[in-house]
């Protein structure tokens, strides 16, 4: 197998014409004349089409790419789930997720923490087990073929949410689940631009349904959003690189510091989730989360640095700090999910170390 960096760049990409562009431009046409396989812009895009062959390769199974990470995870429940369902979630993870669910779908909940030790009683009668591995914000980790298995003899199906560690980190197809998606929005498309999602699965029967739910419900990604994410992705590799180193010594500095009470990043030997993570994933993110003493002293760490700043989302080229309890996550309010970009990692550090010492 080619290597990442090699799979990143080419993926997705047509044979090289004589004259032809470097890369393809997006196809912004919302019509097409009819006779080909294109005939209209909400069933299908070219430009959606070259993306989703390019993430699909990196997920090894066959991508659906959506408008925004809600709309894939989301539009996997509707497909999967039918009314008095039972679906498992992660007590951990994403937060609107289980919002979603509760309000808009009429199914059985069941929530369970990440890192719990899963038992057969966890998973018995469901039809859907959704695990976020590592988790958002706490950065958990379970084990994707262990819960697989568990979850394959209760005749449930197993979704894994992929947005933090990405194709090039973990391919849960391989590890047995059915299902992989994630945000684009995020560490794929890599640069702050774009909402996007998507959904990977083998299972050729699944992924006609979600395309065709795709098609009605109208969840479909732009043209032009799904170009970015394509070129975007090109340097995924790169940067993820970059993001690890970054966020390797961020966390050895944070796991130091007197007033940091806790931090987790699964790429270090020291994290509890460390050896689950490294039997499963390829390589390691940038997110490190940590608590600091309160609220105002998170919103104090964020306010005095140079180099992070207050945002919402993860993995893009700027260093951010969100501190999620303001959104809704059961957390302590000092909690931050530290997203390491790609500066240098002595300024990094150096920026860290002085808003730590501000407070």
């Amino acid at each position: 197998m080619t290597g990442d960096g090699t799979r990143c760049v080419h993926a997705g990409q047509p044979a090289g014409v004589p004259g032809g562009p470097v890369p393809p431009q997006p196809v912004l046409t919302s019509q097409f004349h009819l006779g080909g396989p294109d005939f209209y812009g909400r069933a299908a895009n070219p430009t959606w089409q070259a993306l989703e062959s390019a993430i699909g390769d990196l997920d090894g199974g066959e991508c659906v790419v959506y408008a925004s990470g809600m709309a894939a995870v989301s539009s996997v429940l509707r497909t999967v789930l039918r009314t008095g369902d039972t679906v498992v979630l992660p007590a951990d993870g994403y937060f609107l997720i289980r919002s979603y669910v509760r309000d808009h779908l009429e199914v059985t909940v069941r929530e369970v923490p990440t890192a719990a030790r899963w038992t057969e009683d966890m998973v018995s009668g469901a039809r859907l087990v959704l695990l976020e591995t590592p988790s958002n914000p706490g950065l958990d980790v379970c084990d994707i073929a262990a819960v697989s298995a568990l979850a394959h003899r209760a005749g449930a199906l197993v979704a894994v949410d992929n947005t933090t560690a990405t194709p090039l980190g973990q391919r849960p197809l391989e590890l047995g689940a059915d299902i992989t998606l994630a945000s684009d929005t995020k560490a794929l498309s890599g640069h702050s631009d774009v909402l996007l999602g998507h959904v990977s699965t083998a299972d050729v029967s699944l992924i006609d349904r979600l395309r065709a739910e795709r098609t009605v419900s109208g969840a479909i990604p732009g043209p032009f959003e799904a170009w970015l994410a394509h070129r975007g992705l090109g340097t995924l590799d790169l940067r993820l690189a970059r993001q690890a180193e970054n966020a390797a010594a961020v966390y050895e500095v944070l796991r130091a510091h007197p007033r940091v009470r806790w931090v987790r990043w699964p790429g270090s030997p020291h994290d509890p989730s460390y050896a689950v993570a490294s039997r499963q994933m390829r390589r390691f993110g940038g997110v490190v989360s940590f608590e600091l003493e309160s609220a105002a002293a998170a919103e104090k760490f964020v306010a005095s640095a140079r180099w992070v700043s207050a945002m919402t989302s993860f993995g893009g080229l700027h260093s951010n700090a969100d501190r999620r309890a303001q959104w809704g996550d059961p957390v302590g309010e000092g909690l931050l999910r530290f997203s390491c970009g790609c500066e240098d990692a002595d300024d990094l550090v150096a920026d860290v170390l002085a808003a730590l010492e501000q407070g």
